[in-house]
């Protein structure tokens, strides 16, 4: 675990200046401006990294007709970003550690460029595949990068708010991408996206190369046994992926998506049974497996499956109500803002003493949000849901900031090689559990929609007065252009029947609403009375990890 990298143009660190790990670039004092600098290209690759997948996701509608696409093709569209992505902040570690932080920043800017510029030639569903699968590696490590320069542009004692500030921002790209794509396909164009995404691609590698990382310091840090277990792991996380993807798309009992899922519970397994038995393993599955650390994950899992409300709940209640993209740029733009407001108050409020309240704040907002919303209805508008959404856009982002500065207190406490198993450990539980957060409340939805339309299809009957008085109306309201009276009765029915299809699909958000809003605040209060029984005693839960991480921290001064 040697030093590698000798000091570049014969500068030698201060020990202040040293990084706190291998694969991490140095820390310098930087002048006010180059400061300003640093910061002001971290926030704008969080924005580019973040769009990698924000835009996709807003305009996958967009892009199916363009492509001419099935839904099963779309999804496999959205599924391999993913599947890319999950795992690849655990190689690009040991990337980083291994080659340098140069290397690493080269590598990511190739892999941007030519994840945009496959797009760019619009050549069909194939190529669209290799694209978003290159733009998932893309997006991990620009992350990665947004994060290290933002912590070169903040004061030496706030560093640590870079780190979340790349977090937060980057979550800002979603609601954003949503609000300036009607602009982007005003003339129906999708090709327009790409250009964009590779016009930003294109700034993003002039502005890394006119301002560069400080240089780090390199380890060995690849092992012959990685080659075997990256890739069980990486392949059964995709096929995780996948399975919660598609499973929403081809409904859950269709045979192939349990083969799927017995696949990728087969090679995770092998993964993590191989390193468990490691003398110097990657991922260190005994500490990532201790009581702690599980309830820190599966934490961080709950807490994206019930944000799923907004990207699925919301935006589907509002696209069932007949609102399209057009009419929702100041909805987004809310949304946007709210997001930007959370990422900025968790660095400003992050205090190390105490990071479970953020958790408690938000799950607390969360509970109040979506239980406001089940009282939606077919009038209901963007702007009767400005703030509740507002409220969950917040709480998006304002727990991730004190929870990742949780893991890695725990994981640098423990040792610079404990930090892979961390990244692993969040990424996956974000990820899974906001794939499997959407696959299970659309399976609910699903569920109950059809229990409402069995209910309003009870009371369908033309033996109704009021009901055969409505379709008399819309019968007749069609007579100026459809002469056939049993053709304009049989069309007045159908209407009918699709208008207790929507109001049945309204019903069934309305209980997804209170679904989420019910396990949120359920779970506030188990972790409020925790939370008040250990500051009533005067107990850290992290008191240990934060002296040791003060030991490590005084070592480099």
């Amino acid at each position: 675990m040697a030093e590698r990298t000798p000091p570049v143009g014969g500068y030698v660190f201060k020990p202040h200046e040293r990084p706190i790990m291998p694969g991490s670039p140095a820390n310098p004092d930087h002048p006010s401006r180059r400061k300003l600098g640093y910061l002001l290209i971290g926030l704008y690759l969080a924005i580019v990294g973040g769009f990698q997948n924000g835009l996709l996701l807003a305009n996958i509608t967009a892009l199916q007709g363009h492509l001419d696409l099935t839904p099963v093709e779309a999804g496999w569209v959205t599924a391999t970003y993913s599947m890319t992505n999950a795992c690849m902040s655990i190689l690009l570690f040991k990337v980083r550690q291994e080659f340098g932080i140069q290397r690493f920043v080269r590598a990511m800017m190739l892999a941007l460029l030519l994840a945009n510029f496959l797009q760019l030639f619009d050549a069909g569903y194939r190529l669209e595949l290799v694209s978003r699968g290159v733009s998932g590696i893309a997006a991990s490590g620009l992350s990665t990068l947004a994060a290290f320069y933002l912590m070169q542009g903040m004061p030496a004692k706030a560093r640590i708010g870079g780190l979340l500030l790349a977090i937060g921002v980057s979550q800002v790209a979603l609601p954003l991408a949503r609000a300036i794509s009607p602009l982007l396909l005003a003339d129906g164009d999708v090709t327009n996206l790409f250009i964009l995404q590779f016009a930003l691609s294109l700034v993003a590698v002039g502005l890394v190369n006119i301002l560069q990382l400080p240089p780090g310091e390199t380890i060995r840090s690849f092992g012959k046994l990685d080659l075997v277990t990256f890739p069980l792991l990486a392949v059964g996380v995709g096929l995780l992926c996948a399975f919660f993807v598609q499973g929403r798309i081809v409904w859950w009992t269709t045979p192939w998506l349990g083969g799927t899922l017995a696949a990728a519970i087969l090679l995770i397994g092998i993964a993590f049974l191989i390193e468990h038995n490691r003398a110097n393993p990657m991922l260190h599955t005994r500490w990532m497996s201790s009581s702690d650390l599980l309830k820190f994950a599966l934490t961080g899992a709950f807490v994206r499956v019930l944000l799923s409300e907004q990207n699925f709940g919301a935006t589907g209640l509002l696209s069932a109500v007949g609102m399209g993209n057009d009419q929702l740029v100041a909805y987004y733009a809310v949304l946007a803002l709210a997001t930007l407001f959370g990422a900025l108050l968790a660095v400003a409020r992050l205090d190390p003493n105490d990071l479970r309240r953020p958790t408690l704040v938000s799950l607390a907002v969360i509970a109040v949000a979506a239980l406001a919303d089940t009282h939606s209805g077919l009038l209901t508008r963007p702007a009767d849901l400005y703030l509740s959404q507002a409220a969950l856009a917040f709480a998006a982002v304002y727990f991730m900031g004190p929870m990742l500065m949780e893991g890695f207190v725990r994981a640098l406490a423990k040792g610079p090689s404990h930090v892979i198993s961390f990244l692993a450990l969040f990424n996956l539980s974000q990820t899974l559990g906001g794939l499997a957060g959407v696959g299970a409340l659309s399976a609910f939805h699903t569920l109950r929609a059809k229990a409402h339309l069995m209910t309003l299809g009870g009371s369908l009957s033309t033996s109704d007065p009021a009901v055969a008085q409505a379709m008399s109306a819309l019968a007749a309201s069609m007579s100026a252009n459809m002469t056939d009276p049993a053709l304009r009765s049989a069309t007045a029915g159908a209407q009918v029947v699709q208008e207790a299809a929507r109001e049945a699909a309204i019903l069934a958000f309305n209980d997804v609403f209170f679904v989420i809003g019910t396990a949120a605040a359920f779970a506030f209060v188990i972790m409020f009375i925790r939370w008040l029984y250990d500051r009533r005693r005067g107990v850290n839960p992290l008191a240990k990890e934060l002296e040791a991480l003060q030991k490590i921290l005084a070592r480099n001064q």
